[in-house]
């Protein structure tokens, strides 16, 4: 392969930011409606049902945590590989990812297996609650190899160029998930009534689908990692290191959300678990409206890695320029579009008038905080892609766990109101985003030097 000749190199930014990220966009986009799906059918269950998978969503991003650092990790280091000529290299890189991606199944079977129920009884005395949740997150946990998988198949393919047949992948898997949702909760036709257990098996299987068909596009048309049992059964430890390098961050990211979602939780149950429900749908909403922009990561990731290895730092600057744009242009038209229709979001869950008079404010100053964090994301992401992860980890422990927490406790304790709460969320977003400009513009200092000194070693390898 003649890496000069390479799209990442020479098609015009915007058009390659295009056809990298749009497919992306739309399949994370798609892929998004797992969880709402699943809160707005679980919900005509019952209310206490809904805080169940509220409660068990912290913990389930966890496997979204591990299955998207390593996925980010490789669509990373393999496209930096491949443009410094080293097919070996990225072919241990790959396998390496699969390695990695079997041993994180197996540690989730056995916490599936024995964790779980003491995860619930820590939050609540509610029966119901544990009972339901317990069964969500125990699916969930032990039949978690699709997210795995999943995230490390389809971003092979968005690293090699492949959007396209990654989306697909991403595609099929949620519209499994959105057909069989009704049909494995209320037992539907010949399928059995299952609950909130069949909320959690479409899930899995649609991620396990999605999983298959991206290996199988994989196999068929990315040349640029060679798949061996051999190299699965002896990963290297160089490609475990880096992967985590550009990846870990990516974890760091979406673990401590889940862990400020856990703590966030305990503040909220000290008004009801209404409240916590509420919080459960702004998280589904907010993941959902964030989508986007993790497609556009995954789009912009490899390009920037790619360019940055050939020393083409103008490329570099541009793919990011574009990326905040048009990133931050959609979330000011989502914010607009969601303050006007808070009480038809909420009545997509079925909500009580209880409901409604919590989330009606809640979902109108939370929204507030969308253009913020959307240009957080992609700042951060690209610190993470030009090796500075340390800036990248800094801003995620900051927007996913310390502030958050911190100011929900601080907005509780000072107003006393429920209300006056949910203006943490903004608060934290506004803090998050001007470290994260300063800390990409100190970044930038730097970025010509590293440039030198990556060219110079692709000069020396050639």
């Amino acid at each position: 392969m003649n890496t000069d000749d390479s799209k990442m190199a020479t098609m015009p930014v915007g058009k390659l930011l295009i056809s990298m990220a749009l497919p992306m966009m739309i399949s994370f986009f798609i892929q998004a409606l797992y969880n709402i799906v699943d809160s707005m059918f679980v919900a005509q269950i019952s209310e206490n049902a809904l805080t169940a998978v509220s409660l068990a969503f912290p913990m389930y991003q966890v496997l979204t945590a591990i299955g998207v650092g390593t996925g980010v990790g490789i669509s990373a280091v393999i496209p930096r590989e491949i443009a410094l000529g080293n097919q070996k290299e990225a072919d241990r890189d790959g396998n390496t990812g699969i390695f990695l991606c079997l041993l994180y199944w197996v540690i989730f079977v056995m916490l599936g297996l024995t964790v779980v129920p003491s995860y619930f009884r820590m939050q609540t005395d509610v029966q119901e609650i544990i009972s339901d949740g317990t069964k969500y997150l125990t699916i969930c946990w032990t039949l978690s190899g699709g997210v795995f998988f999943g995230n490390l198949f389809e971003k092979m393919l968005t690293g090699s160029g492949n959007a396209f047949p990654a989306m697909i992948s991403q595609a099929l898997g949620a519209v499994f998930n959105i057909i069989f949702d009704p049909l494995l909760i209320f037992g539907i036709g010949p399928f059995p009534k299952l609950g909130i257990a069949g909320a959690a098996y479409a899930t899995v299987f649609g991620l396990m689908l999605g999983a298959l068909t991206a290996y199988l596009f994989n196999r068929k048309k990315n040349d640029w990692v060679h798949f061996s049992p051999a190299l699965i059964a002896h990963p290297s430890v160089k490609s475990v290191r880096d992967i985590f390098a550009v990846g870990f961050p990516s974890m760091i990211t979406i673990g401590l959300y889940s862990v400020g979602s856990f703590f966030i939780n305990q503040i909220l149950l000290l008004y009801s678990t209404t409240a916590t429900a509420v919080y459960g749908i702004w998280l589904k909403l907010q993941n959902f409206c964030f989508m986007p922009a993790f497609g556009m990561n995954n789009g912009m990731v490899p390009i920037i890695s790619y360019n940055h290895a050939k020393g083409k730092i103008d490329r570099v600057r541009t793919t990011v320029r574009l990326a905040v744009t048009v990133i931050l242009v959609w979330m000011i038209l989502l914010m607009i579009l969601l303050e006007l229709i808070p009480d038809v979001i909420l009545g997509m869950f079925s909500a009580s008038d209880h409901m409604l008079t919590i989330g009606i404010p809640a979902i109108r100053i939370a929204v507030i905080s969308l253009p913020l964090g959307g240009i957080t994301v992609i700042l951060s992401t690209a610190m993470q892609a030009l090796r500075h992860a340390r800036y990248t980890l800094l801003i995620n422990i900051l927007r996913q766990a310390a502030l958050p927490v911190l100011l929900f406790h601080l907005m509780s304790s000072l107003t006393g109101t429920l209300k006056l709460t949910w203006t943490a969320i903004p608060l934290g977003e506004t803090v998050t985003v001007i470290t994260a400009v300063i800390l990409y513009r100190k970044m930038a200092k730097d970025l010509k030097k590293q440039t030198r000194e990556l060219t110079g070693k692709a000069q020396t390898r050639s």
